[in-house]
């Protein structure tokens, strides 16, 4: 793009050459101007995108050619010579550069020189319009936006020459040029629009090619992302899977080996369970064995007293009970020897018991010996007494003669008194009473085998049964119903042939042909014995042993009569009977019959058999009154309170045993005497009368000084009793409330 003020310049000249007359001169002066830098401007589009200055020629001085300044000096002369004939065309010219011959101008200066004369240019009249077409061109190119932008202010402008356009030629001229700047302007404005709107549509591809990349990069990233988050993802779900795989794998292991371990302290907690039933037995058959050896060594102490004390008392030199004396000592110090080794922490073993008891039975035979021998030379010297007492007496016969009388009409009354009783019981309770044993003894050689086997297994099976029978008896008490019914369910278990838990181990009479009648038998052996020794000590305990052999009685029959049987062998009184000593049969084994405990040290003492007895006495009392809460077979009991009546009546019709029969009496009418009175009221009650009246001077009457003692209760009670018209219930019997415990 070139100035507009340059070329309004060159047409100006252009213009002012036009108007004179020479026409050879107009198309010179054309010539030179196309010749000159600045008529050959040439116009080219790319110069915007090339990036090319298009005014960079505009902002340069302007210069003219040669021939140019010829014509511009000739134009300097006088306006007349101008307006006038004055032709250009006139001057000769060089042909081949159409230059005049006259003085050339320099082609360097642009303008006239300063001794020039003023041209018809700076007309006064010619300048304003040429100020005002400038400034509309200028005006113009301000317009345009890169036009403005890009052109620099002059420094120095040149004034414009001033041209004077008289003639309408000249106007003509004016307003084509105006024309020609109207349609270059216009052109130029379309071009730059059509540029402005081809760069912009330009701008905005680029602008939208450049989003949708930058889109579609974005989306690439975002696809990248994803993949790398979703790989991420995926390996982490593998290790997570495989840590849970771990974790499943390990889980198994360690249940395997809770498993494991759990097996191992199961085993062994049964075998330390084994281990401290094992000791728990032993230590309670130690302690038995101790308080057996105690008792051993006090009776032996007690004998040995008894023995020193008679000693004195005999009359005259007597050498047999000097070495009865001795081996007393002898046997004495055999039972502390065996004492003290006990006393050093360990129990008594059996072969300690033995040695204690066969010196027991020593001893007792020995008391026994001295005092048949004391008794005979006591025999002795008491009939040589009544012989001097005869003689001395033969004077006083009359007197004599008058007590005989009174003493045969006395002897006459207890005739008829005594007349009557019976030494022995009846034939049909003795038929029972045979029976009982009889089925006891068949049921012992049905298990014999079982007893005397040598197989370790069945050893280990008999002492579990025995264990599974003996244990809960032994655990019977007072503490709760709920406790004596656990117990009770436990032994009708055991009865019924079902497995039971003993020691840790499961145990089944089933196990063996004979396993039923062994636990049975070694069952109600059991019931005796804690009547023997466990009631004999504590008299409440006969309660809740009673109830539970009542139950058991109930639902096996069978285990009820070894119970009777069991009682009769060890307190034949329980029947009643008293076995008369047969011949052959020895001192010891007459005393077995009667109850006592013979050992190879003798018989125990008086005070011992009694107590244990009373035990048997009371726990026969309580099982005949009581029965099983919770049985389910309707009927008469097992074995009733007709049965106390039984064995009450035919009591008193035997002969009274001194110190026996008071203490049995006592003790079972004081366990059972509130059960009969309710039962049998005024019949009753004519029994006790008959006993206070009648048969209590009968047991008076055989009692000695020294066993008063069981005779003065009996008559206590029997006086309370007949006083109040009452019987106390007796203590420890189990209530209502019990059971709901």
């Amino acid at each position: 793009m070139f100035s507009f003020s340059k070329l309004h310049t060159c047409l100006s000249c252009v213009y002012l050459h036009a108007k004179m007359p020479a026409e050879s001169l107009r198309w010179d002066t054309l010539e030179a101007l196309k010749n000159s830098p600045k008529g050959r401007l040439k116009y080219n589009p790319d110069w915007l995108e090339k990036g090319e200055d298009i005014l960079s020629g505009c902002n340069e001085a302007p210069s003219l050619s040669p021939l140019s300044g010829l014509i511009l000096k000739r134009l300097n002369m006088s306006p007349r010579a101008l307006q006038k004939t004055c032709s250009l065309g006139s001057a000769s010219t060089d042909p081949s550069t159409g230059l005049s011959e006259e003085a050339p101008v320099s082609s360097t200066s642009p303008f006239p020189s300063a001794n020039a004369q003023p041209t018809p240019l700076s007309s006064p009249l010619l300048v304003p319009r040429l100020k005002k077409v400038t400034e509309q061109i200028v005006g113009d190119e301000d317009s345009a936006p890169d036009a403005s932008k890009n052109l620099s202010p002059v420094t120095n402008p040149i004034p414009s020459p001033t041209i004077s356009l008289l003639s309408p030629r000249a106007t003509q001229m004016e307003g084509c040029i105006r024309i020609c700047e109207e349609k270059h302007r216009a052109k130029a404005k379309m071009e730059l629009s059509l540029r402005q709107e081809l760069q912009e549509k330009l701008v905005a591809s680029v602008a939208s090619r450049e989003s949708e990349q930058l889109k579609r990069f974005e989306e690439l990233m975002e696809l990248k992302q994803r993949q790398e988050d979703q790989s991420m993802r995926d390996m982490m779900e593998r290790e997570t899977q495989e840590s849970i795989g771990r974790q499943e794998k390990l889980k198994e292991e360690h249940k395997n080996r809770i498993k494991i371990l759990n097996l191992r302290l199961r085993e062994a907690e049964q075998q330390r369970l084994r281990e401290a039933e094992f000791e728990r037995q032993r230590q309670v058959e130690g302690r038995e064995r101790l308080r057996a050896l105690n008792a051993i060594q006090e009776e032996i102490l007690q004998l040995n007293q008894l023995l020193e004390l008679a000693a004195p008392t005999q009359s005259g030199p007597s050498p047999d009970l000097t070495s009865y004396s001795t081996r007393a000592n002898q046997l004495c110090s055999q039972v502390s020897e065996v004492v003290r080794m006990t006393a050093e922490g360990e129990f008594p073993s059996v072969e300690d018991m033995t040695v204690a008891e066969r010196a027991l039975h020593e001893m007792r035979s020995l008391i026994r010996v001295m005092q048949e021998a004391a008794a005979q030379a006591q025999e002795k010297r008491k009939k040589q007494q009544e012989e001097e007492e005869e003689r001395r007496k033969m004077a006083m016969l009359q007197a004599q003669q008058e007590e005989q009388k009174k003493s045969a009409a006395l002897s006459a009354k207890e005739k008829a008194r005594k007349k009557g009783l019976q030494t022995k019981a009846e034939q049909s309770t003795l038929k029972w009473y045979q029976e009982l044993q009889d089925s006891a003894n068949q049921c012992a050689q049905s298990f014999e085998g079982l007893n005397n086997t040598k197989d370790i297994q069945t050893k280990k099976l008999r002492m579990e049964l025995q264990k599974a029978a003996t244990i809960p008896v032994s655990q019977i008490s007072s503490i709760s119903g709920s406790k004596l019914r656990e117990i009770f369910d436990k032994i009708d278990k055991l009865l019924s042939g079902r497995s039971v838990v003993s020691g840790g181990k499961s145990v089944s009479t089933s196990q063996h042909p004979n396993g039923l009648d062994f636990v049975s038998y070694k069952l109600a052996e059991k019931f005796v014995k804690q009547g023997e020794e466990e009631v004999a000590s504590h008299h409440e305990a006969a309660f809740p042993i009673a109830v539970v052999a009542s139950g058991v009685w109930e639902l096996h029959p069978k285990v009820g009569d070894f119970i009777l049987a069991h009682l009769h062998k060890k307190c034949p009184y329980a029947v009643p009977h008293y076995p008369p000593m047969k011949d052959g049969t020895s001192v010891e084994e007459y005393q077995k019959i009667l109850g006592y405990r013979v050992e190879d040290g003798g018989v125990e003492a008086q005070d011992s058999f009694l107590k244990r007895m009373s035990g048997m006495i009371r726990l026969y009392a309580a099982m005949i009154q009581l029965r099983w809460p919770y049985g389910s077979k309707q009927g008469p009991d097992p074995h009733g309170l007709n049965n106390g009546w039984r064995w009450l009546a035919q009591m008193l019709n035997m002969e009274p045993l001194a110190d026996v029969t008071a203490t049995l009496l006592f003790d079972f009418l004081e366990v059972c005497g509130n059960a009969l009175m309710k039962q049998y009221q005024v019949q009753f009650w004519k029994l006790i009368l008959l006993i206070q009246e009648e048969y209590l001077p009968r047991i008076e009457a055989v009692t000695s000084q020294g066993q008063a003692g069981s005779v003065t209760r009996l008559k206590q009670f029997l006086e309370s009793s007949l006083r109040s018209r009452q019987i106390s219930p007796p203590k420890g019997q189990l209530s209502s409330h019990f059971w709901r415990s």
